[in-house]
C-alpha cells in the first residue's frame, strides 16, 4: 500500500523546517497525544544510520518498533525504514522543497505492507494515518510559526522543574525543536548529567552552580491536587510541595548575582475561588477556599527573585486540554463509554487552555521583557461545565445525558470535588491579549478535536 500526504507551510523557509526535524524532540512533537507511543532509544538523528526505537501500545497489547534512517539529503529528504516491528514492511520518505513564495511544501510518502493475520484492514490503516498527518501538519505549522516570531532573539538555556510531568514533557520537546537548550532539575543524583542538575525541595538542597548556567527558569513542580480526597495531611503536602520548592528555587536565584534573568512560575486559576459568572482578569482579587490559599502562598514565594530585580511571570493556568493526562485524561474513559455528563448544575465556568497554546504562552513569557506579574494562561473563551460536556461528547461521538449530582460529587471526592469540580471561574487572558499573544485554539471544541484527532 502506498499513501502520500502533502502540506504547504506558508512563510516558513525550507532550511528551518528541515532543521526543526533534525533537532531533539522532533519525533515526540510529531507523535499525537492520543497515541500510546514512547521513544525508548534515539541515536544518530535523521542522518543515514540513525536509529529510533519506539514502544507502541494498542489496547492491552504492546510492541517494539525499530526504525533506521537512510537516503539523507541535506535540506531535502530523509527516509525511515522498519528494521523490526509489527508490519511486514514500512518505508516513509519525508520530502521538503521550497514553494517559490518563501514557504515549504512537505511530502510524506509511505509504502507499507501488513503481515498476514493482522486484525486491521487497509481502511483502518488509511484512517489512522489520515488522523496522524492532519495532526502533524497543524502542530508543525504552529510550532514553527511561534519559534519564527522570535527568530531574531538569542536561543536560550532554560531550566525546568517538573520537566517529567505532562506540561513539562511537552515544553521540553517544544523548546528543543526550536533550538533552545533545556536543563532539567532532577531529584535523584543518578540522573544528574550535562543537561540535568540536582535539587531536593524536601531537604533544601539545590545545585546553585548548575542553575546559574540557565538564562531562564520555568517552575512547574508541585504535587497533584487530584491524587485523592483532601485529608488534612494531603492538604499540608500539596501546600508544602508548592511553597517549599518555590522558596528554595527563588532564594537560590536571588543569591546568584549572575544567572537566570526571568522566572516563569506555574500558578492556577484556583486563585480566584468560586466566582460564578463574574469576568475575571488579572486585576481581580483573590477568592476563598483551600486552592485560593495555596495559590496565594505559591505566588508569594516568588518574592525573593522579584526583590532581586529578576522578571517574574506567574501563570494562572486553567484546565489544560490534552488526553495525555490531567482532567481530560481522567474524563475520557467514562465519556467514551457513553456515561459522561455534566457535574452538578453544569453552570459553573470552566476556564481551559489547549496544551499547544500553553507551551506557546510559556515561550512568549520567556521572550516578552514587558510581561511580568500574574498572567491568566487561559483561552479567551471560557465555557460552562455543561458546554464543555456537550463539546467533548460531540468530539467523541458519544451521548452526554447522565449528569452527576453535586451531592454525589461531594460524597465521593469531598472538598476536592467541591472546589475543583463544582466551583468555577470565568477567567479572561487580558494581559496575554494586550501582549499580542496569538491563540492557536480559541474554541474548546476545536481544541478537543485537535488533541483527540477528531478533526475529520
Amino acid at each position: 500500500m502506498r499513501l502520500t500526504y502533502h502540506s504547504e507551510l506558508e512563510g516558513l523557509e525550507t532550511g528551518e523546517v528541515f532543521a526543526w526535524h533534525e533537532r531533539p524532540g522532533a519525533m515526540e512533537r510529531l507523535t499525537p497525544p492520543w497515541a500510546k507511543v514512547e521513544v525508548d532509544e534515539c541515536q544518530g538523528g535523521i542522518r543515514d544510520g540513525g536509529r529510533i526505537v519506539l514502544r507502541v501500545r494498542h489496547g492491552p497489547a504492546s510492541f517494539r518498533w525499530e526504525l533506521r534512517h537512510r537516503d539523507f539529503v541535506e535540506g531535502r529528504r530523509f527516509r525511515d525504514e522498519q528494521v523490526s516491528g509489527p508490519l511486514k514492511s514500512w518505508v516513509h520518505t519525508h520530502g521538503f522543497e521550497p514553494d517559490g513564495r518563501g514557504g515549504t511544501r512537505l511530502t510524506d510518502e509511505i509504502d507499507l505492507e501488513a503481515p498476514l493475520g493482522l486484525l486491521v484492514g487497509p481502511g483502518w490503516v488509511r484512517s489512522e494515518l489520515d488522523r496522524l498527518f492532519a495532526f502533524r501538519y497543524r502542530r508543525l505549522q504552529t510550532d514553527l510559526a511561534r519559534h519564527a516570531r522570535y527568530a531574531g532573539r538569542p536561543r536560550l538555556t532554560v531550566a525546568i522543574t517538573g520537566a517529567s510531568g505532562m506540561v513539562g514533557t511537552n515544553l521540553r520537546h517544544f523548546l528543543t525543536t526550536g533550538g533552545h537548550r533545556v536543563v532539567t532539575l532532577v531529584r535523584h543524583r543518578d540522573q544528574v548529567g550535562d543537561d540535568a542538575v540536582f535539587w531536593n525541595p524536601d531537604t533544601g538542597e539545590i545545585d546553585a552552580a548548575g542553575l546559574a548556567q540557565a538564562d531562564a527558569v520555568v517552575h512547574l513542580a508541585g504535587a497533584s491536587i487530584a491524587g485523592g480526597r483532601w485529608t488534612e495531611d494531603r492538604k499540608r503536602r500539596i501546600l508544602a510541595s508548592r511553597k517549599q520548592g518555590t522558596e528554595l528555587l527563588c532564594r537560590t536565584m536571588a543569591a546568584l548575582g549572575e544567572g537566570p534573568r526571568v522566572l516563569v512560575s506555574a500558578s492556577a486559576v484556583g486563585f480566584y475561588g468560586d466566582r460564578g459568572e463574574e469576568r475575571l482578569d488579572e486585576s481581580a482579587k483573590a477568592g476563598v477556599g483551600f486552592l485560593a490559599e495555596v495559590v496565594q502562598a505559591w505566588e508569594a514565594a516568588t518574592a525573593p527573585v522579584e526583590k532581586a530585580g529578576i522578571r517574574v511571570v506567574k501563570l494562572r493556568t486553567g484546565v489544560v486540554i490534552s488526553p495525555e493526562g490531567g482532567a481530560l485524561g481522567q474524563m475520557l474513559l467514562p465519556f467514551k463509554m457513553g456515561v459522561g455528563g455534566r457535574l452538578g448544575s453544569g453552570r459553573q465556568y470552566f476556564s481551559w487552555i489547549d496544551m499547544d497554546d500553553l507551551v506557546g504562552v510559556i515561550l512568549h513569557a520567556l521572550h516578552d521583557d514587558a510581561l511580568r506579574g500574574p498572567v491568566n494562561a487561559t483561552a479567551p473563551n471560557p465555557v460552562t461545565n455543561a458546554a464543555f460536556t456537550d463539546a467533548l461528547g460531540r468530539a467523541l461521538g458519544r451521548p452526554t445525558v447522565l449528569p452527576v449530582p453535586a451531592l454525589a460529587v461531594k460524597a465521593v471526592f469531598g472538598q476536592l470535588g467541591e472546589e475543583a469540580l463544582l466551583w468555577g471561574q470565568r477567567v479572561l487572558p487580558r494581559r496575554l491579549e494586550k501582549a499580542d499573544f496569538r491563540f492557536f485554539c480559541e474554541g474548546v471544541e476545536d481544541s478537543l478535536r485537535f488533541q483527540l484527532g477528531k478533526t475529520g
